[in-house]
C-alpha cells in the first residue's frame, strides 16, 4: 500500500493527543520530534522535514488550539493542511491549450515506466472526450517503438512512428500528421537513458525547441525515493518541467518522493501510478492523498471509483432482486466482478475513514486469491445451480470442486455463507426501508 510505514507511525504519534482532555506545548514538541522521525524515516527530504515541522509547531502551539475542547483533533487538522499544502494544494490538471494539436512531452529515465505511461494517459485523455495521438519517440531502446504500437492497439489510441529517424524531425512530422488526421492532442514518448547525460539533454531540448509543448511532464519511480527528487531536479533545470507522474506509488511505502517533489523542484505532481493496468493511473489530488496517510480515508476518490465502474442500472436491479430474495450465485459474481474492477481490495479499504488501521490485523481475511477461488466455485456450476444451489448434492459438489481445483468443503463453505449472507442482505434491506426503526444493522459476513 502507498506510504504504508508514514501512515502507520503518524496515526500512531496523533492517536497519543487525541487521548489526551489537554495539550501542552511540551506535548506538541514530543509529537513534532516523532513526526520529524517519521518523515525522515519515509525518505523525504530533510530540508522539506524541517520547514514542514517548523511551520505546523508555529500553528499548533498557538492558544487558540491548546486551550480549545479538542485541541488532538485540531493538531491533526494543522499537520493534514500543511501536509496537503506541501503535495501541492490542490489539483493540478494539464494544460491542454488553446492550439490544435496540443503537445505533450513525456521525458524522464529508463525504467521508470514512461511508455506505459503515456498508454495510461492517452486512455484517460480519451475518457475525456479527446483524440491523443501517441508517437514512438525512443529510437534506441530495443523494440521500444514495437512495445508502444502495442499498448496503442490496447487503448485504442494510433501511433505515429518513422522507424530510426532524429527524434526531432519525428516530432515535427508528428504535427503534421495529427492536423491531417484530426488528432487533437499529441503525446511524445521521448527516449531515456540510465542515467543523465549531456547527450539526453541535447536531444530533449531539440525536439522542444522543435515541438513547442504545452506540457512537459517528467515520469519518474516514486520507489526511488530521494533519488526521484534528484531526476527531477535535474530535467527541470534543463527543459522547465510542467509537471511530474510518479509510477509505482501502489508499492511505494515510505513516500518520499511524493512529498518532497512540489517543494524541491516547485513542480507539481499531475498523476500517480498505482499499478500495472492500463487504467491504473489517477489524477492526484494532495487533499485527499493527505487524508489517506493520516487514516482519515478518501471517500471522494472511492464514490468517483464507484461511479466509474459500478453500473446503475444494474445496481437498481440488484437492490429489486435483494427485496424479493431473488439474488443468486450468479448476481454475486457479478458484483464481486464490479468491485474487483475498482482496484485491489485492501486499497478500497483503506479510502473508508479508519478502516485500513481497524482492519490491519485481519486484511489477510480479504485475500485477493481467495476471491478468484470464490469466482472459480461459481463458474465451475452450471446455470440452474448458480440460481438455485440448493439443488447441489454430493455428486455436483465433487464436480464443482474438480473444476474449480478446490475441495468440496470449500464448496460447502461458500454455499453456507451465501445462504447466509442471502438472508441478511434481506434483513438489511427491510430494515433501510423502514424509516424510524431502531435497532443494529445486522453483521453482514462477505461469503469468502
Amino acid at each position: 500500500m502507498a506510504f504504508e510505514g508514514l501512515s502507520d507511525r503518524l496515526q500512531d504519534v496523533f492517536k497519543k493527543l487525541r487521548g489526551k482532555g489537554k495539550v501542552s506545548e511540551a506535548d506538541v514538541k514530543a509529537a513534532m520530534r516523532e513526526v520529524r522521525l517519521a518523515l525522515l524515516e519515509a525518505d523525504v527530504n530533510f530540508k522539506v522535514v524541517k520547514d514542514f515541522i517548523s511551520r505546523v509547531r508555529d500553528r499548533a502551539v498557538g492558544q487558540q488550539v491548546l486551550q480549545s475542547l479538542t485541541p488532538g483533533q485540531q493538531i491533526i487538522k494543522i499537520v493534514h493542511d500543511e501536509m496537503t499544502e506541501l503535495m501541492g494544494g490542490s489539483e493540478s490538471k494539464l494544460n491542454l491549450g488553446s492550439r490544435t494539436p496540443t503537445v505533450i512531452m513525456a521525458v524522464g529515465l529508463q525504467g521508470a515506466g514512461k511508455t506505459t505511461t503515456v498508454a495510461k494517459l492517452s486512455r484517460n485523455l480519451i475518457k475525456q472526450g479527446r483524440r491523443p495521438l501517441l508517437v514512438a519517440g525512443d529510437i534506441y531502446r530495443p523494440a521500444a517503438i514495437k512495445q508502444l504500437q502495442v499498448l496503442g492497439e490496447q487503448v485504442g489510441v494510433p501511433v505515429f512512428s518513422m522507424g530510426q529517424n532524429n527524434p526531432a524531425d519525428i516530432a515535427q512530422a508528428s504535427l503534421s500528421y495529427a492536423k491531417t488526421n484530426n488528432r487533437d492532442i499529441i503525446i511524445l514518448d521521448t527516449a531515456g537513458r540510465l542515467h543523465i547525460n549531456e547527450e539526453l539533454m541535447d536531444e530533449l531540448k531539440q525536439i522542444k525547441a522543435t515541438t513547442e509543448p504545452d506540457e512537459i511532464l517528467l515520469v519518474v519511480d516514486a520507489m526511488t525515493g530521494q533519488d526521484a527528487v534528484n531526476v527531477a531536479e535535474a530535467f527541470n533545470r534543463d527543459l522547465g518541467l510542467t509537471g511530474v507522474i510518479l509510477t509505482k506509488l501502489d508499492g511505494d511505502s515510505r513516500g518520499g518522493a511524493a512529498l518532497s517533489v512540489k517543494a524541491v523542484t516547485g513542480c507539481p505532481i499531475k498523476y500517480v501510478g498505482m499499478g500495472e493496468k492500463l487504467d491504473a493511473l489517477e489524477t492526484f489530488f494532495p487533499d485527499r492523498m493527505a487524508s489517506r496517510i493520516l487514516g482519515m480515508g478518501d471517500i471522494l476518490s472511492l464514490v468517483e471509483k464507484a461511479q466509474a465502474n459500478i453500473d446503475q442500472q444494474k445496481a437498481r436491479e440488484m437492490e429489486r432482486k435483494i427485496r424479493k430474495q431473488e439474488f443468486t450465485l450468479e448476481d454475486f459474481r457479478e458484483q464481486m466482478q464490479q468491485v474487483r474492477s475498482m482496484g485491489p481490495l485492501e486499497d478500497l479499504l483503506d479510502m473508508i475513514p479508519g478502516m485500513g488501521k481497524q482492519l490491519k490485523g485481519v486484511k489477510g481475511e480479504f485475500d485477493e486469491k481467495e476471491i478468484v477461488r470464490v469466482e472459480a466455485i461459481i463458474q465451475s456450476m452450471t446455470p440452474a445451480e448458480r440460481r438455485e444451489p440448493a439443488i447441489l448434492n454430493g455428486s455436483r459438489k465433487k464436480r464443482i470442486a474438480r473444476g474449480s481445483g478446490t475441495r468440496v468443503q470449500e464448496v460447502n463453505r461458500l454455499i453456507k455463507q451465501f445462504e447466509e449472507s442471502r438472508k441478511l442482505m434481506k434483513q438489511f434491506s427491510d430494515l433501510s426501508s423502514k424509516k424510524g426503526k431502531k435497532g443494529g444493522l445486522p453483521n453482514f459476513k462477505l461469503p469468502f
